[in-house]
């Protein structure tokens, strides 16, 4: 199929029944369902069950708690040079680089507004103005647990509702504005290097995102949620700590002000990545 026709199709299927009904699938855990879903998955995407803490596909007590499996110690060493900013997730860099004139580049001459990804809040948006970002796609093989690129305190998390078009490179090459209309979850820390936002962007029978404070956060009713948490209580992660996860995988979205920081020179668009790998490094703490 062309990822023209592919897109296509995207527009016109119910994304968010079609979501949750597999979210149903995903949750059941009877074993003639699971069971032989999940070695089928392991099968087609060539999981590699050898650095998950549970080996046995089969003894997950659901496909999603096998989804969003924990790997054994050491097996994602986290990089210890104080200044470095590490990837938050296995995958694949879509994109890096920085934001110009509040746009966000996603492929293929496509871009998006920094500000809507965001959440819609210019005043929220406008220290990141000129800064740098990258976007790292998980794929159905990878780990799907998302950490800390840096220690940071919890300022506000805001859940945006929007669709839910698959985030493969076919499909980020043809549906405008990808990121910033799909469903998404966005939370601002503040961090050694200033304000920090990572962005879990839901998709295509992702069926919810959770968080390590808040636990399942996504779906909601289909309206902006903002949570403060610098008033009511303390949130704060160390770099490589997990803050959340994906129950069936997406995208991961870092986002930092200008003149802070810079990306590895080693990563460009299609360079695989591991959490806990070096991605940048601060170059101005704040």
């Amino acid at each position: 199929m062309s990822p023209k026709l592919f897109a296509s199709l995207q527009y016109l299927i119910p994304q968010h029944a079609l979501s949750r009904a597999a979210g149903w699938l995903a949750e059941t855990p009877i074993p003639w369902i699971k069971d032989p879903f999940t070695r089928w998955f392991v099968d087609r995407y060539d999981v590699n069950m050898s650095e998950a803490l549970e080996e046995d596909p089969t003894r997950y007590a659901c496909f999603n708690d096998f989804f969003t499996r924990a790997l054994k110690p050491g097996m994602r060493p986290i990089d210890t040079d104080s200044d470095s900013i590490v990837s938050p997730a296995d995958g694949a860099i879509s994109q890096l680089g920085d934001v110009e004139l509040g746009r966000v580049f996603q492929a293929k001459g496509q871009d998006y507004s920094l500000t809507e990804l965001l959440g819609g809040d210019p005043e929220a948006a406008q220290p990141f103005m000129g800064g740098k970002f990258a976007t790292v796609y998980l794929s159905p093989k990878d780990y799907h647990r998302v950490h800390m690129p840096l220690a940071g305190k919890l300022i506000e998390m805001v859940y945006v509702p929007g669709d839910l078009f698959s985030v493969n490179e076919a499909t980020a090459d043809e549906v405008p504005r990808l990121f910033a209309r799909n469903e998404r979850l966005v939370c601002f820390f503040e961090t050694d290097a200033g304000p920090m936002a990572l962005v879990l962007v839901g998709a295509m029978i992702v069926a919810a995102i959770e968080t390590v404070w808040a636990g399942q956060v996504t779906p909601y009713r289909r309206a902006i949620r903002r949570t403060r948490y610098d008033t009511q209580q303390t949130v704060a992660l160390k770099k490589g700590e997990e803050m959340g996860r994906f129950k069936l995988g997406s995208t991961a979205i870092v986002v930092f002000g200008p003149g802070v920081m810079n990306w590895s020179e080693d990563y460009r668009a299609g360079t695989p990545t591991v959490m806990g790998t070096k991605l940048g490094e601060i170059i101005r703490k704040v």
